[in-house]
Order: structure tokens, then C-alpha cells, then sequence
């Protein structure tokens, strides 16, 4: 027995392979790690868009939250964070996992190889729209669940039944089941599908543009940034990962406000209505003669926007960093 990998406290401890292992699934690892910290840190502000987005008059997000915490207390910031803390473990080291691999396969075979910026973005943006498209089957009925914890008092109001105690996780996945069988789990998806493969290949491609003109070789080493931007080294990923987020979440917000409405409508029992109908009456309002100016549809489209760019900052901010902390751990172990 080598007693340079197995210590003497525990001599079934081999420090060697796992090193090893760690180092043969790194963007597994550094998904992991990276995406519990930043779930957790978003989560309250994830819950209060959906709530933003769904409900039918302007409030500010501080009274939200205050009214929040005056019904539901505390737990209610975070209703429904068991399903992305579970799923995380799949879903996530899944995503990355297919978009390293794939951005590898890029590499190896010389596609888009050149040392520009360009090359870069087309690289990222294929990789992430493969992933987000692979993952969006088994996240939609997740996401779905997380959607139905979110809005429980909204959905019971819709349909006049008032709420004493909201339904746990399990009794939400039994209800929906019984209520709509097993693609229940999977209503909403072609929209949910739409906006992971567009969202994620977005992501993707601006994180790694702005990777690489932040100073980023395409052998993954980092060199030094821009004169004109004296940044530290290690802001480099909270910077471009919360610019990459920030972005592509505001390019795709209208399409997750129209996935959110029409999956709180089917679970609420309400008729449901197309997409471009939904997208229409959000726009313009339930009354055809007399619809709303244009603008103040937009605005209304768009409510929420402001929790979620913060949301996105410190979310994606927070797993870039930890991420690359975590790769550069691994990169070093012995």
C-alpha cells in the first residue's frame, strides 16, 4: 500500500484517485459546486419574478416582498427550492457537461479554431443551444412543479378556492398528475424547450465572446485584460458571467412571461389560449375594443425585469466565479 495516498487515519482513503476522478469529471464537479452556491443565493429574487410576472396589477418589488413575508414569512422566499437544489445535480452538471464537451469536440476536430473573438461566440453558441435543448426534457417538469410552489395562492384564487396551507412538493406533483395525467408534467414545453435552446446558446455565446476579449486563449488560459480595463483577474468571470446573463435573460423575458401565463392558467383549470393569443391579451388586454397602448403592454411584459437582472447578476455572477475557482482547484491538485 502506498502510504503516500492513503493516510494512516483512514488507510481506505485513496487521495491519488479520487485527484483522479475529480480531474476526469472537473465541469461535472465545478457545475455541482458553483450552481448549489448560486441557487441558493437567487432563489428568493427567482421566486419574486414569477410572481411579478403573473400578477395582474403594478406593484414594486419591495412591497411585493413585504407582502410576501407578511402572508408566508420567511418560507415563502423560498417555496419550491427543494426542486432546483435536487435538480441542480442533474440538470446543470448535465448543461455543462454537453457544452464542454462539445466546445472540446469544436477544439480537437480545428471547427472554429481560429484565435478570434467570432470563433469564440460561435463555439459557445452552438454548444449551449445542444445543451439547452437536451436538458429542457428532463428540466420542464421540474421547472413546472417549481412554477405551480410558486404561485400556489395565485392559482387557488383563480379558481375561488381559498388556501389555508399550500400542498408540499409531492402532493403538488400527485395533483398534477391526477388532474392531467402524465404529460401534465409537460405543459408549457414547446415554449419551454424554445426558451432554453435560444436563452442557453445566447449565454453561451456572450460569456465566451466576452471571455475571450477580456483576454481568454482558446487553450482556456487566461491572459491579460484590455488596457482600457484594469480589471483583477478574478472579477473576470463574476463580470462576464452576470453581463451574459443579465443579456440573454432580457432578450428571451417576453417568452418566459408567455410560458409562466400559460402554465399557470392549465394549472389553474382555467380555458387555455394560444400563445399569440396570450401574447396579445399581455400586450394589448383581455378587451379587443379597447385595447392598451402598445408601450404600456411592453412595460407590462417586461414587469419583473429589474428582480431578475439582479437575480441574474448575482446568480451567474456567483456560478462563473465559484466555477472557476473550483476548476483552478482541481487543475492543481497533485
Amino acid at each position: 500500500m502506498d502510504a503516500g495516498t492513503r493516510t494512516p487515519q483512514n488507510p481506505w482513503f485513496d487521495r491519488a484517485a479520487l485527484n483522479d476522478a475529480l480531474k476526469r469529471n472537473k465541469s461535472i464537479v465545478c457545475a455541482l459546486s458553483a450552481s448549489y452556491i448560486s441557487t441558493v443565493a437567487g432563489y428568493p429574487l427567482d421566486s419574486l419574478k414569477s410572481r411579478l410576472q403573473t400578477t395582474k396589477t403594478r406593484v414594486s418589488v419591495p412591497k411585493l416582498a413585504a407582502l410576501v413575508y407578511h402572508e408566508e414569512g420567511v418560507k415563502g422566499f423560498y417555496r419550491g427550492i427543494w426542486i432546483p437544489l435536487v435538480t441542480i445535480s442533474f440538470v446543470r452538471a448535465a448543461s455543462f457537461a454537453i457544452y464542454s464537451d462539445i466546445k472540446e469536440y469544436c477544439r480537437t476536430n480545428h471547427y472554429f479554431a481560429r484565435n478570434k473573438m467570432s470563433d469564440a461566440a460561435i463555439a459557445g453558441g452552438i454548444s449551449g443551444a445542444l445543451s439547452g435543448s437536451a436538458i429542457s426534457f428532463a428540466s420542464a417538469p421540474f421547472e413546472l412543479v417549481k412554477v405551480r410552489r410558486q404561485l400556489e395562492y395565485s392559482i387557488a384564487a383563480s379558481k375561488g378556492t381559498p388556501l389555508a396551507k399550500p400542498p408540499g412538493t409531492c402532493e403538488a406533483v400527485r395533483e398534477i398528475v391526477k388532474t392531467n395525467g402524465f404529460f401534465g408534467l409537460y405543459i408549457g414545453f414547446p415554449l419551454h424547450f424554445l426558451r432554453d435552446t435560444v436563452g442557453t446558446a445566447l449565454y453561451f455565446l456572450e460569456y465566451d465572446a466576452m471571455r475571450h476579449f477580456l483576454g481568454r486563449q482558446r487553450s482556456g488560459e487566461q491572459g491579460p485584460t484590455p488596457p482600457w480595463l484594469p480589471i483583477p483577474v478574478s472579477l473576470i468571470p463574476f463580470v462576464c458571467g452576470s453581463l451574459a446573463g443579465v443579456t440573454s435573460w432580457a432578450l428571451i423575458y417576453p417568452l418566459d412571461v408567455v410560458k409562466t401565463k400559460v402554465q399557470q392558467r392549465a394549472l389553474a383549470g382555467t380555458p387555455p389560449k394560444g400563445v399569440w393569443e396570450t401574447l396579445r391579451r399581455l400586450v394589448r388586454g383581455p378587451d379587443p375594443k379597447d385595447p392598451k397602448p402598445v408601450l404600456a403592454g411592453i412595460a407590462r411584459i417586461y414587469q419583473g425585469l429589474g428582480v431578475s437582472a439582479v437575480r441574474s447578476i448575482t446568480t451567474h455572477g456567483l456560478l462563473w466565479t465559484f466555477f472557476d475557482i473550483t476548476s483552478y482547484y482541481i487543475d492543481h491538485l497533485p
